[in-house]
């Protein structure tokens, strides 16, 4: 899996700073899904203050495009939809971060997280329950279809492993009811 040995670049510095984080998005629909293409690997991370500048310093090589601490900072205190992102230069790959808001589901979402070992390296991925519901937010905002395959490819692979009350709940909660049965329906 191309993707999964890309994002090691990005999870190696993070475990090695001890940062709590999340690989979620497509990498994570892979991991509990089937394998597909994908240009980045998607972060939920808890950032304070200091671990900002660490972060940038550990990414600030000549093989990383990172922005600012400035404009991480300010991406960080956003209320909602906080995003930064890093680039490896010489592959393209990118990755991006998703500030964790102090909402209920991410918490609930960094209590239930899977630590899985990747080539040696530990990675810690979002719940499925938590992907899925995340995708058929992402669905509902831009109506890509790669986010109902990827959800339908996850209950497929991976179904003895998702609650279905744990998606159930959080569906209702956050709205995503309508999508939620669109995908279960072309399943």
């Amino acid at each position: 899996m191309p993707e999964a040995d890309l994002s090691l670049l990005f999870v190696r510095p993070l475990n090695q700073l001890g940062l709590r984080y999340l690989v979620s998005g497509s990498v994570a629909a892979i991991v509990y899904g089937e394998p597909r293409m994908t240009h980045d690997v998607d972060f939920v991370i808890f950032l304070r203050d200091e671990d900002i500048q660490q972060l940038v310093a550990s990414f600030a090589t000549p093989e990383f495009y990172v922005p600012p601490a400035e404009q991480i900072a300010l991406e960080v205190v956003r209320p909602a939809k906080g995003h930064f992102n890093i680039i490896h230069v010489d592959t393209g790959f990118k990755a991006d971060f998703y500030p964790a808001g102090r909402d209920a589901f991410h918490g609930w979402a960094f209590r239930n997280a899977q630590r899985m070992e990747y080539c040696g390296e530990p990675m810690i991925v979002a719940p499925p329950e938590y992907v899925i519901v995340r995708k058929l937010q992402y669905f509902r905002e831009g109506g890509s279809e790669k986010h109902l395959r990827d959800i339908r490819a996850m209950l497929a692979v991976s179904n003895e492993q998702i609650d279905r009350a744990v998606v159930e709940d959080w569906v209702n909660r956050l709205s995503v009811a309508a999508e939620w049965n669109r995908a279960q329906s072309e399943a």
